[in-house]
C-alpha cells in the first residue's frame, strides 16, 4: 500500500475540488470602478445647501435665472404660440373678437363695456390646451422650453435639481396658464413678475411655487 494516500480522511490541501473561501479581488487598474460617480445636479441635501435654516440655502444650485430672461423667454414661448393659433382660427372669424356696447363711440369709459363672446371663449380653451400641453410636455422632456432653450435657462426641482415628472410638470403649466387665459391675465402676469423680482431666495412664481421648482441657468 502507498504511503501517499491521507490517513486522516481529509482531502489533500492541493485536491482541485476542494472548496476554498472566496476573496474579492480588488478590480483592475483602469476600470470605470476606480472613478467616483458623476456628481447629481446639485449638491445632495433639500436646495442643495443641505437642509433647512442652512446658513446658505442656495449652495451647490446652479445660478438662479434672471428675471428679465425668464419674461423674454415666456414671451418667446407666448409667440411661438399664439401666432400660429391665431392664424389657424382666421377661417372661423379670429381668435380675438369681443363684442361692445359703445354704439360706435371709442372714449374711454366705453372701453370698460366690452366682454369677450362666446367666440372667444372657445378659442381661449382651445389655447388653454395648447398652451399647457407645450409646456408640460418640454418642461417633462429636459426641463426646458423652446424659449428657455434660446436663453439658455431650465426648470429644475428644487429639492435635487431633477427634471420635472409630469406630475409637476403638468401641474406647473395649469397654474401658468389657467388664470392668464380664462380669468385675470393682467393680474397674473403682474403677480408673477413681481415674484421673480422680489420673491427670497428663489425667485418663485406662484407656478414654481406650487410645482417646487425653479428656474436656473444652464450652459447649453
Amino acid at each position: 500500500m502507498s504511503n501517499d494516500q491521507p490517513t486522516s480522511g481529509q482531502p489533500p490541501e492541493d485536491d482541485p475540488f476542494l472548496k476554498k473561501p472566496h476573496e474579492p479581488q480588488p478590480p483592475p487598474s483602469g476600470s470605470p470602478y476606480d472613478s467616483a460617480p458623476p456628481p447629481p445636479p446639485y449638491d445632495p441635501g433639500p436646495y442643495g445647501g443641505g437642509q433647512f435654516g442652512g446658513a446658505d440655502p442656495l449652495a451647490g444650485m446652479p445660478p438662479l435665472a434672471e428675471p428679465g430672461k425668464r419674461i423674454l423667454a415666456r414671451l418667446i414661448d407666448f409667440l411661438i404660440i399664439s401666432i400660429p393659433l391665431y392664424l389657424i382660427s382666421l377661417p372661423w372669424g379670429g381668435a380675438v373678437e369681443m363684442s361692445s356696447n359703445s354704439n360706435g363711440n371709442d372714449n374711454v369709459g366705453d372701453l370698460f363695456a366690452q366682454t369677450y363672446s362666446g367666440h372667444q371663449l372657445i378659442w381661449s380653451l382651445i389655447g388653454l390646451v395648447v398652451y399647457v400641453g407645450y409646456d408640460t410636455y418640454f418642461t417633462h422632456r429636459d426641463g426646458r422650453t423652446l424659449g428657455k432653450r434660446l436663453l439658455k435657462l431650465r426648470v429644475a426641482m428644487l429639492n435635487d435639481g431633477s427634471v420635472p415628472d409630469t406630475g409637476s410638470s403638468f401641474l406647473r403649466a395649469v397654474v401658468l396658464w389657467l388664470p392668464a387665459l380664462l380669468c385675470c391675465p393682467c393680474l397674473w402676469w403682474l403677480i408673477n413678475i413681481v415674484l421673480m423680482f422680489t420673491d427670497k431666495p428663489y425667485k418663485q412664481g406662484l407656478q414654481d411655487k406650487a410645482a417646487k421648482t425653479v428656474v436656473v441657468t444652464t450652459n447649453n
